[in-house]
């Protein structure tokens, strides 16, 4: 049976400079870290920004641990309205779908940002939701440091 769940967090940072943020794998890779490692596979590097298309991730946990590819597989469709949107739907040998959408769009002078996760893993989706929701608590916990330093590790 398919599982889904919504994080939201807001930051300072206006919607379009937070999206200009989103648009780098830089920063899929900064808060996706330690936790999880992705290193492209098939490719030497991401690309400096993400464009439609599918990009294979070997992912290690703690960088170390071998927990296999995943693809993903980048859609953006126009804003809607004042809300920018990106699609990850990408699979993997144990995610049978996955649709990650995150949005950003303003709020209070700021920028509101989601997850929105569903996904199907099998037998395994049950074991899955606790590990996937540390780790998208973990991305925006990461996202929410990083964006209150100004991106200053994103820099250079």
């Amino acid at each position: 049976m398919p599982a889904r769940f919504e994080l939201t967090t807001r930051l300072e940072q206006s919607p379009d400079e937070i999206w200009a943020q989103v648009m780098k794998p830089a920063l899929f890779l900064h808060v996706a870290a330690p936790l999880v490692r992705f290193k492209p596979i098939g490719m030497d590097d991401f690309p400096d920004r993400w464009a439609e298309g599918e990009y294979r991730g070997d992912m290690r946990l703690f960088g170390l641990i071998p927990i296999g590819w995943q693809a993903i597989v980048i859609e953006l469709p126009d804003a809607q309205g004042d809300t920018y949107v990106l699609y990850d739907k990408g699979y993997s040998p144990v995610l049978r779908t996955w649709s990650h959408r995150i949005s950003v769009k303003p709020e209070g002078g700021g920028t509101r940002y989601s997850d929105a996760i569903a996904f199907d893993a099998g037998w395994l989706t049950g074991f899955s939701v606790p590990f996937l929701r540390l780790f998208f608590k973990h991305r925006q916990r990461r996202l929410r440091s990083l964006a209150a330093e100004g991106f200053a590790s994103m820099k250079g």
